[in-house]
């Protein structure tokens, strides 16, 4: 059943290729890209912490501005690890979460990994999934908006 639910949401962010591209989001891309969310946090006058995963969950920058919350830096990676592994939006996910939806609980499995509020964005590049992104510091409105600014912002760091 999760795997239905799952092939249905991916559906709205990743189009089906017949020919896809084999490739991760590089350290490089990921450091480039946590500094441009770093920046924009700046503005905000926020303290946060950015995890960048690839496809398969496995970190490959995680970046703690300074004096941000500790609890942020488990926070930041779970809702990449979430947004990852299930190749949604944590804010998506919190929907498909609530009682008497169809993944309601899910928060409880995966050793309690998945993060089911706002600041997890998958990172699609050409129509695939290359990676994920947390952040976590700020409320979940706020951690909801440098996410999907980072995840944005993408496309122009990739043609760096």
């Amino acid at each position: 059943m999760v795997e239905s639910i799952v092939k249905n949401v991916v559906g709205e962010y990743i189009p089906t290729q017949k020919e896809e591209i084999k490739k991760d989001i590089s350290l490089g891309q990921a450091v480039a890209l946590i500094g441009e969310i770093e920046k924009k946090a700046n503005d905000m006058g926020m303290k946060v912490v950015i995890a960048v995963y690839n496809t398969a969950a496995r970190p490959v920058a995680i970046h703690c501005m300074d004096d941000s919350y500790i609890a942020s830096f488990d926070v930041a990676e779970n809702k990449a690890y979430t947004s990852a592994a299930l190749k949604m939006s944590t804010a998506v996910l919190k929907n498909l979460s609530q009682p008497g939806q169809e993944l309601y609980g899910i928060q409880n499995t995966n050793g309690g990994k998945i993060v089911i509020f706002g600041g997890g964005e998958p990172l699609i590049y050409q129509g695939k999934l290359i990676g994920a992104l947390g952040v976590s510091g700020g409320t979940e409105e706020e951690d909801r908006d440098l996410a999907a600014f980072g995840r944005n912002k993408l496309e122009e760091v990739m043609a760096w």
